[in-house]
């Protein structure tokens, strides 16, 4: 490896080009996740149209109607886009793509105890970013292990194509797209502590089982991030933002992707 890093080491750098993704420890500060803790905590207790809308009377029997995932925060929080910006983060990133990173979307999950995991899937089969692809930043600020729904990964996917999803099992995954591993792979546990941060790349295929545990919230602060070189995204992740916290719009990707225009309306990811 010839590219000067300002953050990764090179044996970091070789295992996410390897196996498509890299677990960074301690990206943010107990400091930094305390707020994280108080945004989202009163983001829960909220109703906002179009990015968090929880289900109060029915609730009873599916713990994701009462806490489903916040979409796009940073578009009406000042927290939320200052952490999809943090500047560890960035560093990383800029390492990972060899030049400026741009942020296209934030989420926060709660995964509260009990709650169905999400299906085996590929990020850039919805974000659509050419050329190259999207990275995720995946933050833990619940520790992310397997009884609680932490992240699966398969390693070494995220050479393969983005292929055309499955039907998923609506009783396990709350979402209806599945992906199935190739042939010889599987799915590992990513285990992760609180403030520690998980990249990977947009072809990777990775999901979640369920949370099992009965007193446990597996939460994570998840953003989506393309290289300055990108041209083209899926219009659901524009504007996109700059380090400095300015706006830029690439251009709408109007390929219905690999998959044919029978998915150009998927659900936002």
């Amino acid at each position: 490896m010839n590219k000067e890093l300002k953050t990764l080491s090179p044996d970091q750098w070789n295992l996410f080009q390897k196996e498509g993704y890299i677990i960074v420890k301690g990206l943010f500060s107990e400091e930094d996740l305390c707020r994280i803790d108080d945004t989202f905590d009163d983001i829960s207790n909220s109703f906002i149209p179009g990015y968090f809308e929880p289900d109060l009377e029915t609730a009873s029997g599916d713990p994701l109607k009462r806490y489903p995932r916040v979409m796009h925060p940073h578009r009406f929080n000042e927290t939320a886009k200052s952490y999809m910006l943090h500047k560890p983060v960035l560093e990383v990133l800029e390492d990972l793509y060899g030049e400026e990173a741009l942020a296209a979307q934030s989420m926060f999950y709660y995964k509260p105890p009990g709650s169905r995991g999400q299906a085996l899937h590929q990020d850039n089969f919805y974000l659509q970013v050419e050329p190259g692809n999207c990275i995720a930043a995946w933050t833990a600020i619940d520790p992310a292990t397997l009884e609680n729904g932490g992240l699966l990964v398969v390693p070494q996917t995220s050479e393969h194509d983005i292929v055309c999803p499955e039907e998923a099992d609506s009783k396990e995954s709350f979402t209806t797209h599945y992906v199935k591993p190739p042939k010889d792979t599987s799915a590992i546990p990513a285990i992760m502590d609180r403030g520690d941060v998980l990249f990977f790349n947009g072809n990777l295929i990775h999901g979640s089982y369920r949370n099992k545990t009965k007193d446990q919230f597996r939460r994570a602060f998840i953003c989506h991030y393309v290289g300055a070189s990108a041209t083209h995204i899926s219009n659901h992740y524009r504007p996109l933002y700059r380090a400095d916290g300015s706006a830029i719009d690439l251009e709408i990707n109007p390929d219905g992707g690999p998959c044919g225009v029978e998915f150009d309306n998927v659900y936002p990811h």
